[in-house]
């Protein structure tokens, strides 16, 4: 949890905020199906349902009130995964900064799963 002070009281942000912020963003870029999360009974990667995208977000806390993101996707079948890792770390950054106030230290996609059709 980061903690934001002023000079009229503090807010404190817990880690499931930033997970569903960077969960958001990430499935609002273009060729991103979803988020991933691998299933332990059998190994395979799941697509998450919206109410349970930030099981695909990790987020790490420093000691200098920056966050790490880790994001685990899924992706359409034919995109340039460059493009779309690019704009999934642009667009994470932002928006995770833009609502929390938060520095984003560095934002980390995994592409876990293909979807083909």
């Amino acid at each position: 949890m980061i903690q934001h002070k002023n000079e009229n009281g503090s807010v404190t942000v817990s880690a499931g905020v930033y997970t569903d912020i960077a969960g958001t963003a990430a499935t609002n870029c273009f060729g991103v199906k979803g988020m991933a999360a691998r299933s332990v009974t059998d190994g395979v990667y799941h697509l998450l349902r919206k109410e349970s995208m930030g099981k695909g977000v990790k987020v790490e806390f420093h000691g200098d009130d920056t966050i790490t993101i880790e994001l685990h996707v899924m992706v359409d079948h034919g995109v340039n995964l460059a493009a779309v890792g690019s704009s999934i770390i642009s667009e994470v950054r932002y928006v995770v900064s833009k609502c929390t106030g938060t520095e984003v230290r560095a934002v980390n996609v995994y592409f876990d799963s293909m979807m083909i059709g």
